[in-house]
């Protein structure tokens, strides 16, 4: 039995710590996959919160077969696409730059260098707001959070196919964009 099946079995035996032991694992991970594809910290962190909610009430019917994470962001982008149903957000992927989310800065590297560096993100930044979010999500979850296709598919409840289809079409426009962009097109 792993730890978090342990940690499962634990919280359904009555130990709210166990939950708690799960929340501390998961949320920083979460939160900075939904600050991406959300675009706001501060709506991140509501979906996260409420994912991990839904996520105890709904305990029980945890069945295994996928891992206890792949269920949890499942919870988690169902929670942000009845959000993105209400409003329309911004894209944002300033935060993650805050938290750590950037690259360090090379010491070897000059103050023109570094200010170029930052162009450069800033333009990506700008580019992946045309995205649509079904594109954005599929390209934040493999580029970013390092998931595999299969667990892609498992969290957004779509066919292996369609999320490299998806990935393969968003790359193509990021692509595209970050040529207009880089070229000064737009």
């Amino acid at each position: 039995m792993n730890d978090d099946a342990r940690l499962i079995e634990e919280t359904l035996a009555g130990n709210s710590a166990a939950f708690g032991q799960l929340v501390q694992r998961y949320q920083d991970r979460l939160y900075n996959t939904l600050v991406h594809v959300i675009g706001s910290p501060e709506d991140a962190l509501d979906v996260v919160q409420d994912a991990f909610v839904q996520a105890f009430v709904k305990l029980e019917s945890f069945r295994g077969r996928s891992a206890f994470y792949t269920w949890l962001y499942r919870i988690a982008f169902n929670v942000a696409a009845t959000q993105r149903r209400r409003r329309r957000p911004v894209l944002s992927v300033d935060h993650a730059r805050e938290e750590g989310g950037d690259e360090p800065v090379d010491p070897d590297q000059g103050p023109l260098d570094h200010l170029e560096q930052e162009e450069r993100c800033r333009q990506v930044r700008e580019a992946l707001k045309v995205l649509s979010d079904e594109h954005r999500e599929v390209l934040v979850l493999r580029e970013i959070d390092g998931c595999c296709y299969e667990t892609i598919a498992e969290i957004l409840d779509l066919p292996v196919g369609t999320v490299r289809s998806r990935l393969h079409r968003a790359r193509l426009q990021l692509r595209d964009e970050l040529k207009e962009v880089l070229m000064g097109e737009k």
